[in-house]
């Protein structure tokens, strides 16, 4: 039997509503909002860890990304990223203190895909016997420069880029 997973509905100011649904076939009305995190990992030689995603992926099958997902029920937006960091490469990031560096909004209450996506920006070393992937989640990974990244964002071949250059842009501003 398929385990549920629950998330907590938020308002637009992250704010739990105190109501809680099931994820599986969400559909949430305007004002309510699942929360969403994604890790920016740098290593010290200025290289960003990502990850392909599985080719059964129902959506962007074999794309790369960042390391991020869900938070589930009762989780607080930085458990969320600490669970998701480990779940999808085995890296413990729970000692390192951060905040979001930016947060947005999608807004589709026709479609029911209303979220909130915090950006983190973690800066540490990745020794690659550390990372293991969860093959559900992800089929490759690799420490690419920023030039790398943009090359792959020309070919449409990396998700969330011009968020993530955003989030990287507005951290520099503060």
């Amino acid at each position: 039997m398929e385990e549920v997973e629950y998330i907590d509905v938020y308002d637009i100011h992250h704010e739990p509503t105190g109501l809680v649904m099931p994820r599986k076939h969400l559909a949430l009305k305007s004002g309510q909002y699942m929360l969403y995190v994604l890790a920016i990992l740098e290593d010290p030689e200025h290289r960003f860890l990502i990850t392909r995603r599985s080719l059964t992926k129902k959506w962007a099958a074999g794309a790369w990304e960042v390391p991020g997902g869900g938070v589930k029920k009762g989780e607080t937006s930085k458990e969320a990223l600490i669970r998701e960091v480990h779940e999808e490469t085995s890296l413990d990031v729970s000692s390192i203190v951060c905040d979001p560096i930016w947060s947005y909004v999608n807004d589709d209450p026709e479609g029911g895909d209303n979220y909130l996506v915090d950006i983190y920006h973690l800066h540490l070393p990745i020794p690659e016997e550390s990372v293991s992937l969860q093959k559900s989640e992800a089929i490759d990974w690799k420490l690419a420069t920023r030039a790398e990244i943009d090359a792959m964002n020309e070919n449409s071949e990396f998700l969330h880029y011009k968020r993530l250059a955003t989030a990287l842009q507005q951290e520099k501003q503060q």
